[in-house]
């Protein structure tokens, strides 16, 4: 008995996990702010835009979807209340039993503005890295380089 493979006329790839050394390197891509596919520079436009497309190999960071951001957006808010977690447990940890509680009452807050605006670029990429290590690239997910039509 013959097994058929479903097709997928979206243009984009089945899931797949792609495996724990290539999520290595593209996390550390991301984690230096390089484009996670093929580690090249300018990736980012700014600190709260990712280019239209990675200058080396023309990968479209939104991948295409209109709704991409919103992924990021999630992965902002997990790192920003990560990070303040870690921060508490650890200053608690140190401290105890002088904690300085007045320095917790008006940091926690403020860092809790900071965190996401300091992380964002990153959330932007880990996004962008657990969705290429689920979501294989296709053809579609790259721009034509400059000049060519």
């Amino acid at each position: 008995m013959d097994k058929q493979q479903k097709v997928d006329h979206s243009g984009s790839a089945p899931m797949a996990f792609q495996g724990f050394r290539r999520g290595a390197v593209l996390f550390g891509r991301a984690l230096t702010l390089r484009c996670p596919h093929c580690g090249g520079r300018g990736i980012l436009a700014s600190w709260f835009k990712l280019a239209p497309t990675c200058p080396r190999c023309h990968l479209r960071p939104e991948r295409g979807e209109s709704d991409y951001f919103l992924g990021g957006m999630m992965f902002n808010i997990a790192l920003a209340e990560a990070v303040f977690v870690m921060v508490l447990i650890t200053t608690l940890w140190v401290s105890w039993p002088r904690v300085p509680w007045s320095l917790l009452q008006y940091g926690a807050p403020a860092a809790m503005v900071l965190a996401p605006i300091l992380l964002y670029p990153f959330s932007k990429l880990i996004w962008l890295v657990f969705d290429l290590m689920l979501r294989p690239v296709v053809p579609n997910d790259f721009a034509p380089p400059a000049g060519v039509r």
